[in-house]
């Protein structure tokens, strides 16, 4: 997909993002010329859309883009000649997954921003996939509407997403501008390279990182040091990364999990990284009782 649409974005001028973010406009007579979405695959661009042009890209990728109604550009130096080529006002900037993801978030009015967004990451993709999935159903179990960002199966509330994978900085803003419409909580965004490019979380602000791997709190420094160097999630620096808790264990001991002992450690790394943002113990044992998962 990789773009985000008019409906779930807030409309800005050229002035406004040359200005607020240090980019270059030419012409710039084009300063109060409107964009309402941003894409960065010609085939993904709407009338209306700022196409961000990629470094790698021939120089026909403009012209395409404007074809299909691109209203500007988003250009390196060199591509400049390109969008002059094509006929739409363009602005210069140096490339940077975090200015990028600043300004997709910006054109989306900051949907994460309105969700508590969980991150589940680890040393092994297929585990990290399989506890976001299990932290989606458990707090939507507690009673939260939840969207959920996983190859496994992304999700929001009931629905499926049919996204393409693994996702890039503006498909994570179109799914969270999604999920945020449609009236979710909470999203869990499963922190593996299946699921996610590299800086895919540039300015998605977590509010909780944890892993259900077995590891000291020294390894637990370095994965959360290099989960946020990869993809570039904000987390405060007063958060460490949650893994299970001896009180969370006890509680997923006490329940009736199917499979093994990782299916255990699954529901207990859920059950701590819901305790982390607030959740009572005692609001989990009655989630657990009511849904048959504890005597």
């Amino acid at each position: 997909m990789s773009a985000v649409g008019e409906s779930f974005s807030r409309r800005v001028t050229l002035d406004y993002i040359a200005t607020h973010y240090g980019f270059e406009l030419d012409p710039e007579f084009a300063k109060d010329v409107t964009v309402t979405s941003i894409a960065d695959r010609p085939e993904s661009v709407e009338p209306g859309a700022l196409f961000v042009a990629q470094q790698d890209e021939d120089c026909t990728a403009v012209s395409r883009a404007a074809g299909r109604g691109a209203y500007a550009a988003l250009v390196s130096s060199g591509q400049a000649d390109a969008a002059r080529a094509a006929g739409i006002p363009h602005l210069v900037w140096s490339p940077s997954p975090r200015a990028l993801g600043a300004l997709a978030a910006d054109i989306t009015d900051n949907p994460g921003g309105a969700l508590a967004v969980f991150v589940v990451c680890g040393n092994d993709d297929d585990r990290t996939e399989a506890s976001a999935v299990r932290l989606a159903d458990f707090l939507h179990m507690l009673g939260n509407p939840v969207g959920l960002l996983s190859k496994a199966g992304s999700m929001s509330l009931e629905r499926d997403l049919e996204l393409e994978y693994p996702l890039g900085i503006l498909d994570v803003q179109h799914a969270l501008s999604v999920c945020s419409e449609d009236g979710a909580a909470a999203m869990v965004v499963s922190a593996e390279s299946l699921t996610l490019r590299s800086d895919a979380l540039q300015s998605v602000d977590a509010d909780v990182l944890g892993t259900a791997d077995r590891i000291t709190a020294l390894a637990g420094q370095r994965l959360r040091r290099g989960v946020i160097a990869r993809y570039g999630l904000s987390l405060p620096s007063d958060k460490p990364i949650v893994t299970c808790s001896e009180e969370s264990l006890w509680l997923a001991g006490q329940a009736h999990v199917a499979g093994d002992l990782d299916g255990r450690r699954r529901l207990a790394l859920a059950i701590a990284m819901a305790m982390a943002v607030g959740v009572r113990k005692s609001n989990i044992r009655n989630a657990l009782r009511v849904s048959g998962d504890m005597a």
